[in-house]
């Protein structure tokens, strides 16, 4: 798309978006893979989706998408073992020849079913391993309870033999009530089960067999002194080895279940001394055995591990280039002949010819009989918007891009950006002290930018680092400010030379500035170091301050306007210069533009004059003398023109433009429908959405949107101006939080006779200085600058209504998040 710049200011190249152009390539099937990956590795081209009707399983290349995500999904899988095993993959990898996508996808296969069956193997050798523990830690505790039970059965035998039997209770467990029968030669036989019990679930489990068995049961538990791993759920845990002593069928049936249901694992048990000999022996013995398998099998799964992470990055970064390359290849159209597939995309005009080199060498690597066919398509759709950024720059185009990405060769926000956020920033932050801790955390972020930029970190600390060359600029400026306002850490310093005021007589010195005289020249640079602790400070740095970011405003608002003036210049359209940046300009500075002459007159010539009643009176009684807020000769006679000309500016802005549209569309539809038309921001804009065809014009919708338009401004050219001031109030509180930490935390900490006192006192300073000074404080300024330039400048100009250029490229794929 050619240049439509116009007008008597062409805009330097730096800010303006790059001359975009519509391309149509015309890719022979055969090598459409090949040029398609050239392409993503240049990375110069948006394509066009022509295929938005059809569905994604309905698309040419779905097959090879659903493919590519299978082999990214077998690659994750690899990435799990990996990280379970404590490897990460290689940032290096083997040097390897390029492997095919197809060879690639069966060894992918092959190594992750070789996987699978390794850890099912070594889940059941670890199963196994952790029963066998169990076994071994139950035979050694279980063996320990017959002996005792059999001498405590022993005792209660004779005891009860001894005894005379007293009236059964009918609460007398059935157990008891056979133990002690007459006939104790026909007593029951008792079974028992062993194993192991969850320590948490133990009491329960002991009131539960307890209750279902009605106390027919003997229970003997014995903790563990060490945790063990379940075989089951494979965690680490403390147990308990039980063992219950029961009588009966029914009675055990119970027992089992119970044991299922608190997830108690049961073990065989034998009550012989010797064969519990025998079995913890042989129990120890395959214990062994499999510990030795398992190391194996670690080893050997680790050896296949490293040599998956060996090759990982490459094979990982394969698989997304395969599944973006079909991607994009789905969004091109499939030629009638099906030979070939035809794409449209957006490419700057400097890369047309690294595009067609692209194209080339694609068709010889491929070794395709025809080559692919690049031709520029003329279209009246609005290009995408792309800014060539470094990573300097990069931060300061994402707070534009923020507020709403440029319109196509829309004047760039962010170049003015960098010079006015971080300089508007310190206005609200002057101080050097602070300026410099700013500065030296962002130079650990830069310095170690290499480092951190191939990590992963917090949102926090990632937004940070991103904008570390933001910071940067603002601590710098910081530093600056801090210079003028003669303030490290709320304390003035004699930097540039002595004061240039003294004290007359001893009278001076209650901290009242009455009694100072000027004894030398005036202080070189910022605010003297004498006006820093007098009881006028205040005073004087309200007034300095708040006058300066009238200045600043009204500067940075006629910026806007100036923009406004480049935009229409560059796309040829003269009833915004004549009818928005005329009156614009003179109503600003008809009252605002009038106001900041005041103060600098002011300030020059010493004048006691009453500003305030200047602008009041101006408007309400114009025609009233001024008295001694007279500043210049004929002040009244300008400032009754100055007046009329911005009572006339409003209508100026309302009336013409509605009117000479109107005249304009009539024009174009009565015979002139064949004239060359000229391309400017509106016609680009409605045309992208448009047929050619006849439209009616909306007089009363033009008219009413005129009337909005100039009635934002007027009233936004007041309190945008007032809004400015916001840089005089944290100013003055930034400045005013510094004293209240220095006099009332340091200082006085300071002034005791005690140690420790002093150390608290200076622990509490540093940390306000961090949190509050340093942290909040800067986030608060930075809000604040961010609003002044969303808000306060760039709605002068700037549209923002574009989109993006979101080229293919390789060199994103690393942000994809899988």
């Amino acid at each position: 798309m050619g240049d439509s710049r116009g007008g008597c200011c062409p805009p330097m190249d730096l800010f303006r978006s790059e001359p975009m152009q519509l391309v149509q390539l015309i890719i022979p099937m055969e090598s459409a893979r090949l040029t398609v990956a050239y392409l993503g590795d240049l990375g110069l081209l948006q394509f066009k989706d022509l295929n938005s009707e059809k569905s994604p399983f309905q698309r040419t290349y779905a097959g090879q998408i659903k493919k590519s995500g299978e082999m990214a999904r077998t690659l994750r899988f690899f990435e799990e073992q990996m990280l379970k095993a404590g490897l990460s993959p290689s940032a290096t990898s083997v040097a390897q020849t390029d492997i095919d996508v197809d060879d690639l996808e069966v060894k992918l296969g092959e190594l992750e079913a070789e996987l699978i069956e390794m850890n099912a193997n070594g889940e059941k050798l670890q199963r196994s391993y952790n029963e066998l523990v169990e076994y071994k830690i139950v035979l050694k505790k279980a063996g320990d309870f017959f002996p005792s039970a059999q001498q405590s059965a022993t005792a209660q035998r004779r005891e009860m033999e001894s005894s005379q039997m007293g009236e059964e209770s009918i609460e007398t467990p059935l157990l008891q009530e056979q133990e002690t029968s007459t006939d104790l030669s026909k007593q029951v036989k008792l079974g028992f089960i062993t194993g192991l019990v969850p320590r948490g679930k133990s009491m329960v489990f002991e009131r539960i067999l307890f209750r279902a068995t009605r106390g027919n049961l003997f229970l003997k538990q014995v903790p563990i002194e060490a945790p063990v791993t379940d075989p089951v759920s494979g965690e680490k845990m403390e147990k308990n080895v039980f063992t219950v002593f029961y009588s009966g069928e029914r009675a055990k049936n119970k027992i089992l279940k119970i044991c299922d249901a608190f997830g108690a694992n049961r073990y065989p048990f034998s009550e012989d001394r010797g064969k519990q000999a025998v079995m913890i022996s042989e129990v120890s013995g395959k214990i062994s055995d499999l510990k030795s398998t398992i190391d194996a099998g670690k080893l050997h799964q680790d050896r296949l591990l490293r040599t998956i992470g060996d090759q990982f990055e490459q094979w990982n970064l394969k698989v997304k280039k395969e599944k973006l390359i079909h991607h994009t290849l789905n969004m091109l159209s499939l030629d009638v002949t099906k030979k070939c597939l035809v794409a449209e995309a957006w490419s700057p005009v400097f890369a047309q010819k690294q595009i067609q080199e692209a194209l080339q060498r694609a068709s010889v690597d491929s070794n395709s009989q025809v080559g692919a066919i690049l031709q520029v398509l003329h279209t009246r759709e609005l290009p995408p918007t792309y800014f060539r950024t470094n990573k300097f720059t990069a931060a300061f185009q994402e707070i534009v891009d923020a507020y709403g990405v440029a319109k196509y060769q829309e004047a760039n926000p962010g170049v003015y950006t960098i010079v006015t956020f971080p300089f508007l920033f310190a206005v609200m932050f002057g101080d050097w002290g602070h300026g410099i801790c700013l500065l030296l955390a962002t130079l650990i972020l830069i310095v170690r930018e290499k480092k951190l930029s191939s990590q992963k970190l917090g949102d926090i600390t990632e937004m940070t680092f991103g904008g570390r060359y933001v910071i940067l600029m603002m601590s710098l400026f910081s530093i600056y400010a801090g210079f003028i306002y003669n303030e490290c850490f709320s304390v003035a310093l004699d930097l540039f030379g002595p004061s240039a005021y003294a004290c007359r007589d001893l009278s001076c010195r209650d901290a009242y500035s009455i009694g100072l005289i000027k004894v030398r020249d005036t202080y070189p640079f910022g605010v003297d170091p004498a006006w820093h602790g007098s009881r006028t400070e205040l005073p004087f740095l309200n007034s300095l301050k708040m006058k300066m970011s009238i200045l600043l405003g009204v500067a940075q608002m006629n910026l806007g306007i100036i923009l406004s003036y480049c935009n229409a210049t560059f796309f040829g359209n003269c009833l915004n210069i004549w009818f928005q940046f005329i009156p614009q300009m003179i109503f600003l500075n008809s009252l605002f533009g009038y106001l900041s002459l005041l103060i600098i007159l002011k300030w020059f010539t010493g004048s006691q004059a009453d500003l305030y009643h200047i602008m009041i009176y101006m408007f309400l009684s114009p025609t009233d003398e001024l008295g001694d807020n007279q500043l210049f000769q004929g002040q009244k006679r300008v400032q009754h023109v100055l007046l009329l000309l911005a009572l006339v500016s409003v209508p100026w802005m309302l009336l013409p433009k509605p009117f000479l549209l109107k005249r304009q569309h009539e024009n174009r539809h009565r015979g002139q429908s064949y004239t060359p038309v000229q391309v400017t921001d509106d016609t680009l804009h409605s045309e992208a959405n448009h047929s050619h065809g006849h439209e009616e014009f909306e007089f009363g919708e033009v008219f009413v949107h005129q009337l909005i338009h100039t009635i934002e401004f007027v009233l936004g050219a007041v309190s945008n101006t007032a809004s400015y001031l916001r840089l005089w109030a944290l100013s003055l509180a930034h400045s005013q939080l510094s004293i209240v930490f220095y006099e009332k935390v340091l200082l006085l900490a300071w002034g005791y006779d005690n140690i420790v006192i002093l150390v608290v006192g200076i622990i509490i300073f540093i940390f306000a200085t961090v949190g509050v000074l340093l942290i909040m404080e800067t986030l608060s300024a930075f809000l604040h600058a961010l609003r002044l330039h969303w808000v306060e400048f760039q709605n002068k100009f700037y549209e923002g209504d574009g989109y993006k250029f979101s080229s293919f490229s390789f060199a994103l794929i690393h942000d994809e998040d899988d």
